[in-house]
């Protein structure tokens, strides 16, 4: 039987050679090849981002494979063709010759590649202890002699690090591949701080308007991180914070979504959903999260480490100190950041942490992970470009421009429909209100009284309450029309409220009167939207404190004030002509 010989490399290399151009290419032929390599949805969207700094038009063609074999891997070939990308399967990957394979996740099989290999963090650095991964329990993923190497020779050509710190670790778990590492900083990183100037488009996605401040759960995965200790702390949060002063955000690792699925991730988060929690998807969105947060509750990920960086209040509720390696600065981290006790007062804690906040007290373990920040981009191509230069690839002259990240797209529910009220007149005599969305099963005692949306199915709740509102303004039966016939209805509420529009309600009292209310827009300002459950809250508020003079009617002349937190809203009211 004869027996088939490989052809040496470069003669390969030769072979595979782009044919002249075609009469029917528009441009020119590439004349190298690229491919990008995906253990995991986080490797694939990291190696997604170093890819755009490949330039097509330097003649460079890019593809993407699947490395398999990973537990996360579930859908990880979908999503790569959804991104516009050429997917080839790991089997035709292996088959064919590149000029540069580009990697966020190492593992040994990618030595198959017919191309040198380049390997990068999937996050901030170099800190897990996997060992299923690493066959040890001393070296982090990513740095193991059993991920970089293979018979006794280093299986990267080329091992990016974020810091010079990371290369000391290298020596200690595998000192052969330290002449393979070379510091590029963090591309991700460099783009979430160009993204800065876009945190007002990103905090209007994730529902911070109108006064409201964003705090963003992120979780890692795996039981020590925050989903794995505190599984209610989502739903904690959004039902510990008033509606009107906080939105709450939540950034699960991918991981996280691989294993249990995008349906099994909102089934488990069900209950923190129907109460306002705007949940981030995988693959995009956490960075934009990271720019629009004030504050960030998380763990020993890597999104809770960049938020720290970006100088954002930051608590950890978990500090995944038993799978660092301890010579980390993710440990460091756990060490030294502040700590958010999830069985107190949470609300407190926030308002603390703010008061406290010192951005300087976290830099040092930040400078130790986190180098070369202002020219990762432009150090990343250039070690890439290195390996194209023979094929006649020039790197670009100017370095890249770090392009803002896309605005988020959360997932969310429509707003809740029963909150718990409390509230007063104060000196001034605007009219404070506090709401709390109430979640069944999760609420065992009343703050202060209950507003109710009208489209609420649960019966028990409309009979329970003082306000009841219909939200929707563009309705089949007129407002006039409704308020009347719920007055009917439900006899135990002493106001009704009827949407009009996005600024314009109309108001029914106990005792018949009718006004209709409408936000007051003040010179150079946005006309500010009237939530109508709101509105109704603060005008039985007015109705209780009693020290309007002239009763109900007065309403009508005098206006309100509704203040949450620090936004106060003026509220113009008119009688029936």
């Amino acid at each position: 039987m004869t027996r088939l010989v490989p052809l040496p490399r470069a003669l390969r290399r030769r072979l595979a050679a782009p044919p002249g151009r075609s009469r029917w290419d528009t441009w020119e032929p590439p004349r190298a090849s690229v491919i990008g390599v995906a253990r995991n949805l986080t490797s694939a969207t990291r190696v997604l981002d170093v890819l755009r700094l490949l330039r097509r038009e330097d003649g460079i063609e890019k593809y993407c494979a699947v490395n398999p074999g990973s537990a996360f891997g579930e859908g990880l070939g979908e999503y790569l063709a959804s991104t516009g990308v050429r997917v080839l399967s790991w089997r035709e990957a292996t088959r064919r010759s590149f000029d540069l394979a580009v990697a966020c996740s190492v593992h040994s099989s990618m030595r198959r590649l017919d191309a040198p290999l380049m390997v990068l963090p999937h996050g901030a650095g170099y800190n897990r202890l996997v060992t299923e991964s690493t066959g040890d329990a001393s070296s982090p993923a990513g740095l193991s002699r059993r991920e970089l190497m293979r018979h006794g020779r280093v299986v990267p050509a080329a091992i990016g690090v974020s810091h010079e710190e990371q290369i000391e670790r290298l020596a200690r778990a595998c000192p052969e591949a330290v002449p393979y590492a070379t510091v590029v900083g963090d591309w991700c990183f460099q783009r979430i701080l160009a993204s800065l100037p876009h945190r007002d488009l990103y905090r209007e996605r994730l529902g911070a308007v109108g006064g409201r401040r964003l705090v963003v759960v992120h979780s890692t995965w795996s039981e020590h991180s925050l989903l794995g200790r505190r599984p209610g702390l989502p739903l904690d949060l959004v039902t510990a914070l008033p509606a009107d002063e906080f939105v709450v955000a939540a950034v699960l690792h991918p991981n996280v979504w691989a294993r249990a699925g995008a349906h099994g991730v909102a089934e488990r988060l069900a209950a923190a959903l129907d109460a306002g929690l705007r949940l981030i998807p995988p693959h995009e969105g956490w960075r934009a999260a990271v720019v629009a947060a004030d504050w960030v509750v998380g763990d020993h990920g890597s999104t809770t480490f960049y938020s720290a960086a970006a100088e954002r209040v930051t608590v950890l509720a978990a500090t995944g100190l038993d799978e660092l390696d301890p010579r980390s600065p993710a440990a460091e981290f756990g060490r030294r950041a502040p700590r958010l006790d999830p069985d107190a007062d949470l609300y407190g804690q926030l308002l603390a942490a703010e008061a406290a906040h010192d951005p300087g007290l976290l830099r040092p373990v930040v400078d130790r992970q986190l180098g070369a920040v202002d020219s990762s981009g432009e150090a990343t191509r250039r070690r890439m470009y290195a390996f194209l230069a023979e094929r006649g690839v020039r790197p670009p002259a100017a370095p890249p421009r770090p392009d803002p990240v896309p605005p988020p797209e959360p997932v969310e529910r429509r707003p809740p429909t029963v909150y718990d009220v409390t509230g007063r007149v104060a000196d001034d005599g605007a009219v404070e209100v506090r709401r709390w969305p109430v979640v069944a099963d999760h609420h065992d005692r009343a703050r202060g009284f209950y507003a109710v949306a009208a489209e609420e199915t649960l019966r028990h709740w409309l009979g329970s309450a003082d306000v009841i509102a219909r939200t929707t303004a563009d309705a089949e039966v007129p407002a006039a029309e409704w308020v009347r016939a719920a007055a009917a209805r439900h006899p135990g509420a002493g106001v009704l409220v009827a949407a009009l529009g996005p600024h314009r309600c109309l108001v029914a009292l106990r005792d018949g009167t009718l006004v209709e209310a409408a936000s007051e827009r003040a010179w150079g300002a946005r006309r500010a939207a009237l939530d109508p459950l709101l509105l109704g809250s603060a005008v039985h508020l007015w109705l209780v404190d009693g020290r309007h003079g002239d009763g109900p009617a007065g309403l009508a002349g005098q206006g309100l004030t509704v203040r949450t937190g620090r936004v106060s809203v003026r509220v113009v009211c008119t009688g029936r002509p």
